[in-house]
């Protein structure tokens, strides 16, 4: 419990109480003014033109994601392809043709993908079909339970996701996969792979808008669930702690004009014991995320990028720009964020 300001024998505060208060106060000023300036940040991101044309985005993503989630609902079946279906080049065009010859590791990779709280696989609709058609051969979107997902726990999710891990690595005969992650899902996949020894499994990790350090919106459903999304809770904690190092690269995409990730800052990753590199979109929203055509050109990039690089600290990467050199173990990028 804090102290109570002091107070003299006439009823008057004491000098060191009248400290304490003016201290408080100027505290007080300083957030006030934080948050309003982080408010009129946002408000400047959402009136720009690209911030208008990510608003409409939104708007327009879910509307027709509210059509396609019965069609989502449905679990999707792992079709498996053999090797010759999946290098087949001849009905692809020059450009997907040449991702696949140049990349064949990358392009025979099955891609998971995890989608967030109370959605289902429809949320990567645009995503799965753009992967599909530059080449990639196995691209599978998971549907984790509703009861997990508004009820149950990270924890258990991510054990979950690691047994369907090794279903697909089963029937399709790869050792690793790639796995993509929108909101609770990259929490989730961050999970297993961090604490469950999942990097074992996973080559890469994408996470789009994620609540790495927890958001404030959580505080809104009292839920057990969204007890663990809550900034500074247990689970974040003990995905804080130091690890040993791990063998999956991290990219994580956020948005400075998320409205789910508060504050937005939050969707960032960084750990001393992880390799993560970070794309920042100015005028995204949380739903439209995975469908921004910056997202699908992170994720291929991302995917295709030769795994010959060291687990090591953050490495801040403008989305369209790659890592040019390395200062005390952090990678430097030149170009402006998108």
């Amino acid at each position: 419990m804090e102290p109570s300001p002091t107070f003299t024998r006439t009823g008057g505060i004491g000098l060191r109480g009248l400290g304490e208060v003016r201290a408080r106060a100027g505290l007080g000023a300083k957030v006030a003014l934080a948050a309003a300036d982080k408010a009129a940040s946002i408000f400047r991101t959402v009136v720009s033109p690209g911030g208008l044309r990510g608003v409409a985005v939104e708007a327009a993503w879910l509307a027709a994601h509210s059509v396609l989630y019965p069609w989502g609902a449905l679990e999707e079946r792992l079709r498996p392809e053999g090797p010759l279906r999946h290098y087949r080049t001849d009905r692809l065009p020059p450009r997907q043709r040449g991702l696949v010859v140049s990349a064949m590791d990358a392009a025979g990779t099955p891609i998971v993908l995890v989608h967030g709280i109370g959605d289902n696989r429809s949320a990567f609709a645009v995503l799965s079909g753009a992967l599909r058609r530059r080449g990639f051969g196995v691209v599978h979107a998971v549907n984790y339970s509703v009861l997990t997902a508004l009820t149950g726990d990270v924890r258990r999710a991510a054990a979950l996701l690691g047994e369907h891990v090794e279903r697909v690595c089963e029937q399709t005969g790869a050792d690793r996969v790639h796995v993509v992650g929108h909101s609770l899902g990259g929490l989730i996949a961050r999970y297993y792979v961090q604490r469950l020894r999942g990097d074992a499994r996973v080559k890469t990790l994408v996470t789009l808008g994620s609540p790495h350090g927890g958001t404030l919106a959580a505080y809104l459903f009292p839920t057990s669930l969204t007890r663990q999304l809550r900034p500074g809770s247990e689970l974040l904690r003990e995905l804080a702690e130091c690890t040993r190092p791990c063998r999956t690269r991290f990219v994580v995409v956020w948005s400075e004009m998320d409205q789910v990730i508060i504050p937005q800052r939050n969707a960032r990753l960084e750990h001393p014991a992880l390799h993560v590199e970070e794309h920042q979109i100015r005028d995204s929203g949380h739903l439209s995320l995975p469908v921004d055509s910056r997202t699908v050109h992170a994720v291929v990039t991302a995917i295709t990028r030769p795994d010959d690089v060291e687990p090591h600290p953050i490495v801040p990467v403008p989305t369209g720009f790659t890592p040019k050199g390395s200062t005390g173990g952090h990678a430097v990028a030149t170009g402006p964020s998108v």
